[in-house]
């Protein structure tokens, strides 16, 4: 659920970190956030979707920050080299969102245009770290850990196990507790994710189909 301005103690501030940090090898290198999509670019679907659910929005990603710019973001990077992996960016998202005063923050993938609108609302109906699951057709749950809403109580322990190699968002979420939110199969999958050219071609066509 959206929040209201930090300074109304009724309502938590609800930031959000979009993780684009990733090297796109799937599609050459590059920016997977950056390709164009429809009337824009993969990244401006997903700031659509997201802004009306938050109050604050930054980007982690890494390198030259030129190509970011005109989307008016904070960036921010990785505190580790070599790319650690999604993870480091919910550190910095963590960092940042302490910083403005917010007690959780809200991450979802950079590459992928058609999550839920409710995502936060979601998330947010119980407390502590909470991540997302898609519901298959077949109705197996299947975890969507870049989805989710993380206490920056825990950035601390996030930064050790990040420096004892640790890397998978999923297994460091259950081991810290966290709890989901299920989301029922729709169309387009909520959580379609755009790693190839021919992802990229069937997101569009999810666009324009009726």
């Amino acid at each position: 659920m959206r929040g209201k301005h930090p300074s109304d103690p009724s309502s938590p501030l609800c930031a959000a970190i979009v993780l684009a940090g990733g090297r796109a090898l799937g599609m050459g290198g590059g920016h997977k956030a950056l390709l164009p999509l429809g009337n824009g670019r993969v990244i401006d679907h997903v700031l659509a979707r997201l802004r009306p659910q938050c109050d604050a929005v930054a980007l982690s990603a890494n390198g030259d920050p030129g190509p970011w710019r005109d989307l008016g973001l904070t960036i921010c990077p990785d505190s580790l080299p070599e790319y650690p992996g999604p993870l480091a960016g919910i550190l910095a998202g963590m960092d940042w969102a302490a910083s403005l005063g917010a007690e959780r923050v809200l991450s979802v993938a950079a590459d992928t245009p058609f999550f839920p609108s409710d995502l936060c609302a979601r998330l947010a109906q119980a407390p502590g770290l909470r991540i997302a699951a898609s519901i298959g057709a077949d109705g197996a749950e299947r975890l969507q850990p870049t989805f989710g809403l993380w206490p920056v109580s825990l950035r601390n322990t996030l930064s050790a196990a990040l420096v004892r190699g640790e890397r998978k968002m999923a297994l460091w979420a259950m081991h810290n507790g966290a709890t989901t939110a299920a989301f029922a199969d729709a169309t387009p999958p909520a959580f379609f994710n755009i790693n190839t050219p021919d992802d990229l071609v069937q997101a569009t066509a999810y666009l324009i189909r009726p």
